[in-house]
């Protein structure tokens, strides 16, 4: 085996290949673009409105620790076992 017929052989096949990549013309500079939708945006602004507001209501979480304290909160045997009765349809 001869190894410049080999090179010479490989030199046909480089000079006849055609490059896949585009080639950008001379004074067009390509610039990217980005929308974001009505639907981005409205979830932006619900999750700024989420992260600004507490964790925690102050102020209904104390009335109920109060009435708990004084003895004067009540829950209602009826309106419990509907509500959980209610809650278990929903689940099952």
């Amino acid at each position: 085996m001869r190894i410049e017929s080999y090179s010479q052989i490989q030199s046909l096949y480089q000079t006849s290949r055609v490059s896949n990549t585009p080639k950008a013309k001379a004074g067009n500079v390509g610039t990217d673009k980005v929308s974001i939708s009505s639907i981005g945006k409205d979830m932006k602004t619900a999750k700024d409105a989420l992260k600004a507001s507490p964790d925690v209501r102050a102020e209904l979480v104390d009335s109920v620790r109060s009435r708990v304290q004084d003895g004067t909160y009540s829950v209602s045997a009826e309106s419990f076992a509907d509500k959980l009765l209610k809650k278990y349809q929903e689940l099952g």
